[in-house]
């Protein structure tokens, strides 16, 4: 009986996906413990004024009796605004929602809307039953000013200062720790604005 014996070749191609899933599992430990916020993606608009753009109201929108306006790139300017980027048939954002509801408590904020490739009627029934965090809603029917806003995936809100820049972006639904370090960038935007 002869004994046949492994090649070290034979070993390292045995060992092969041993030492390739040990490499990813290693990646995607530093990842998580690294604290990254990984919904925070690069934009190219950051530090950027805001596309040039105008969009229809929400048809049949009412606050207190009173149609929302539409959206336009001139109604980010003068004020610090989020621009939430939305759609009734997204779960993410009603899971954001209440967290807008409560951003819209500040006066000092110009939360507003773009809703996306949505039916209005659709949208109407979404903020009427959620609650309309937002001062105008602009209506994307195509997607095209989303596209222009560098959108990656619904919902996206991006923080512009009063001169139309954007500042910052978060893609995906607003948690709560991303509450926080947006209230304090807000904050320090109003400290920038008022100094």
């Amino acid at each position: 009986m002869v004994e046949k014996r492994s090649s070290p070749m034979r070993l390292l191609l045995l060992a092969a996906p041993l030492i390739l899933f040990g490499a990813l599992a290693a990646v995607f430990y530093v990842q998580l413990v690294s604290g990254k916020d990984t919904s925070e993606l690069p934009s190219a608009l950051i530090g950027k004024p805001v596309p040039v753009f105008n969009l229809d109201p929400l048809a049949d929108l009412n606050a207190d009796g009173v149609a929302v306006p539409g959206l336009k790139s001139e109604d980010l300017l003068g004020k610090i605004s989020l621009v939430n980027i939305f759609a009734s048939w997204c779960a993410p954002c009603r899971a954001e929602h209440p967290v807008l509801m409560k951003l819209a408590e500040n006066k000092e904020l110009n939360l507003v809307g773009i809703n996306y490739k949505d039916q209005g009627e659709n949208a109407r029934r979404f903020l009427g039953t959620l609650g309309n965090p937002y001062s105008r809603v602009g209506v994307d029917r195509k997607g095209r000013t989303a596209i222009e806003w560098g959108f990656y995936g619904i919902p996206e809100t991006l923080l512009v200062d009063p001169d139309g820049i954007v500042r910052h972006k978060i893609v995906g639904p607003i948690s709560a720790k991303k509450f926080e370090a947006l209230k304090l960038k807000v904050r320090e935007l109003m400290d920038d604005k008022q100094s």
